[in-house]
């Protein structure tokens, strides 16, 4: 895992259990990276089955 991806994870992590889903607003104030760094960081965290979105639920899920 790279530090970004540990930086998302944990600030994913975070944010859905004791606030909210964060937005891609959010992630790019707290990591400082544009919006096409993010989303490839979190893709490859779901890719690896770190991190999984439940749709119907709209929530995060951790392994």
């Amino acid at each position: 895992m790279t530090d970004l991806e540990r930086k998302l994870y944990r600030i994913i992590y975070n944010m859905s259990r004791f606030r909210k889903n964060p937005t891609m607003q959010d992630l790019k104030i707290k990591t400082g990276k544009d919006e096409p760094t993010i989303r490839k960081a979190v893709k490859n965290l779901m890719s690896r089955n770190e991190i999984e979105w439940d749709k119907e639920k709209q929530k995060w899920h951790f392994k």
